[in-house]
Parts: structure tokens; C-alpha cells; sequence
């Protein structure tokens, strides 16, 4: 057992010192780009300032034979083009797969001080997150790189739901975590081939009315359970959650009511796989300008978050307090980066 003293302790001669604490940036919307397509290449330019983070995809959509164009296509993207202040990650293949190891030493040493998060997909366990925790800091250390790379956890086998927590706690390296609807309903034999979102056969039914005629149903989300697992896991740990993705591009509604599900349970952000998906995830992980207005009031009704007081006849106490200043707190972050938005919001 690693004792608590040596959490924070490099796991290489020479590798930085691991981060303290999470990082305050704002992530609405992870992109992905399949960076073995030359034409989806030449965009990234262009889209470095649309998105809050920048991810070059080499595991799944990417067939067997573009796996190694598909990674040398993300150092050259990551060579050529900067950054500024959207974040970098590349999801890699597999732990189990042929290409993880090549993925991960051939990008941290080409490019190892641009990169900021390593997404892994399929984490199981801790042993999952403690092989690629040990060697980052080898290649760290190797490379002179000067800060931590860090790690984010799909979520998407049943055994790595049940070791949720330990998986969040693993490392000072985690990110966070996001979830991965399609490979998990594969791993737990649910009856569905969708991506992310819900289904019309999964539902309740209104009470039977005698005399009446059809009774109403309600469809209800496959994936409550788990994402609420996955949010408090994440929050205990200091970490971030994520909704995954939205597979449909045709169903933009239902793309946005997933993922404003996600936000208003915690998540701070999800995928975007496709370009609409951007907009979407940019409003939806914003905060409502009228609510940050509200929650304004109660911190200024409130200065030192105690007592209670009353706003439009509702109560608002500490706890309230909390909430309001989650709301504020984001709003400020959002307001950093976009300024109409900041307009909107006073800040």
C-alpha cells in the first residue's frame, strides 16, 4: 500500500511533481478529430478557437490500418498549431490493444510538453490507471517534460462502474472521468445499439384508467444510475465528470436534453463529435445568465454564508449559499473566455 505521505511523490527520478489540486479550466466540450483524415486536419486551425478542449481520437471510429496515421497525424496537428488556451488530449487505444504502448511513448516524446490530458479508454481498475500513471513519469523524466500529463477515465465496462471510486482516486494524475454509454451497454448486454441518449422502450406507464383509452407512457434514461455513480465519485475525489457521447447528429433536441441532464446533475462538460455538437454543449455547460443574476443576489444578501434571508419568498440559507456560489463561480470561468457572455452575465 502506497502510504498517503508519498501520493504526491513523482514516480520517476526527474518526472515533474504531480498537481496538488484540480485545475480551474473550462472543458464544456471535449472535440473530437479523427486526425487520419487530411482534410479534418486542415480544420483544426480553425477550431482551436471554437472549442475548450482539442482531442485528437485514435481508439474507436478509427479502422485498424489508420491507427499509426491517425497518431502521426496528431504530433504533426500538435507541432504545427497553437493552442493558446484550449486544452490538448488525445484518447488513446486500449491498454490491451497492439498500439497503447507506441501511442503513448511516441506522443509524449514528440510532443509531450503540449500535451495536457491523456484520455484511457475501457478503465477497469486501479491497476489500469497505476500502469499508465508509472509510465508517464518514466517518459516524463526521459523527456525532460516539465509538467504532469494528466489522465481521464472512460467509463465504459460494468467491472469499472463496481471500482468506480477506487478508479477516481487512484492517482494525483486523474482528470476526471466521462461516460461511455456504448461499449458499457455492450459489456452489461443491454438491448440497445444506440449512443448515448435514451430509449422509446425504456419506460413507465401512466396508472390504468377505467374506460379510458391508451395510457400515457414515459420514456425514462438508461443512464441515470450510473452517470449519478460516476458524478459522486467524481466529486469526493476533486476530480471532473463528463457526459460521453451523443450519437445521433440528426437529433440535436435530444443531444441537448442529455446533455443538460449531465449538467445539471454536475458534469461540467461532454463530447462533441460533430461540429453541431459544439454550440449545443457551449450553451448547455454555460450557465443561464438569469441564473446567475439570481445567485448574485444571494451571495450579496448573504456576504459571509451564513444565516438566512429571504429572495422573492423563497428561503435562502448556507446551503443555498453553496449552490449559488457554484453557479457564479462557473459563470465567471465562462465569462473569461467569452466576453458576450460576460456582458450577459454582469462580471
Amino acid at each position: 500500500m502506497k502510504l498517503p505521505r508519498n501520493f504526491y511523490q513523482p514516480l520517476a527520478i526527474g518526472a515533474p511533481k504531480p498537481w496538488r489540486g484540480p485545475l480551474l479550466r473550462l472543458e464544456r466540450m471535449i472535440h473530437f478529430v479523427p486526425l487520419h483524415v487530411e482534410k479534418l486536419r486542415a480544420k483544426v486551425p480553425e477550431l482551436v478557437g471554437q472549442v475548450d478542449v482539442l482531442l485528437g481520437n485514435l481508439e474507436d471510429a478509427i479502422p485498424a490500418n489508420a491507427k499509426e496515421a491517425a497518431r502521426r497525424g496528431f504530433i504533426a496537428m500538435a507541432k504545427a498549431v497553437e493552442f493558446g488556451a484550449t486544452g490538448l488530449w488525445t484518447r488513446i487505444n486500449a491498454l490491451n490493444s497492439p498500439w497503447a504502448l507506441d501511442d503513448v511513448t511516441d506522443i509524449v516524446a514528440a510532443v509531450g510538453n503540449k500535451l495536457d490530458v491523456i484520455m484511457l479508454p475501457k478503465v477497469e481498475g486501479v491497476w489500469d490507471i497505476h500502469y499508465l500513471d508509472q509510465l508517464l513519469a518514466q517518459l516524463e523524466a526521459k523527456h525532460r517534460i516539465e509538467k504532469p500529463i494528466l489522465i481521464h477515465a472512460i467509463l465504459e465496462t460494468a467491472q469499472g462502474v463496481n471500482n468506480v471510486e477506487a478508479i477516481a482516486t487512484a492517482s494525483p494524475r486523474m482528470h476526471g472521468m466521462s461516460l461511455g454509454p456504448a461499449d458499457l451497454a455492450a459489456s452489461r448486454a443491454m438491448k440497445t445499439t444506440r449512443v448515448g441518449g435514451g430509449h422509446p422502450d425504456y419506460k413507465v406507464l401512466a396508472d390504468a384508467t377505467q374506460g379510458a383509452g391508451g395510457r400515457t407512457h414515459f420514456q425514462q434514461d438508461l443512464w441515470h444510475y450510473t452517470l449519478a455513480k460516476m458524478v459522486d465519485a467524481c466529486a469526493a475525489a476533486g476530480i471532473k465528470a463528463f457526459y460521453g457521447p451523443f450519437g445521433d447528429f440528426s437529433d440535436p433536441d435530444a443531444c441537448e436534453v442529455q446533455f443538460r441532464n449531465a449538467f445539471l446533475m454536475g458534469c461540467v462538460g461532454a463530447w462533441s463529435l460533430h461540429p453541431s455538437q459544439i454550440a449545443i454543449a457551449k450553451r448547455v455547460f454555460s450557465p443561464d445568465p438569469a441564473e446567475v443574476a439570481f445567485a448574485k443576489r444571494i451571495l450579496d444578501a448573504m456576504p459571509d454564508g451564513t444565516g438566512a434571508v429571504m429572495i422573492e419568498g423563497k428561503m435562502q440559507d448556507d446551503a443555498t449559499w453553496k449552490q449559488a456560489k457554484v453557479v457564479v463561480d462557473l459563470a465567471r470561468l465562462v465569462a473569461a473566455k467569452d466576453p458576450e457572455l460576460a456582458t450577459r452575465y454582469r462580471l
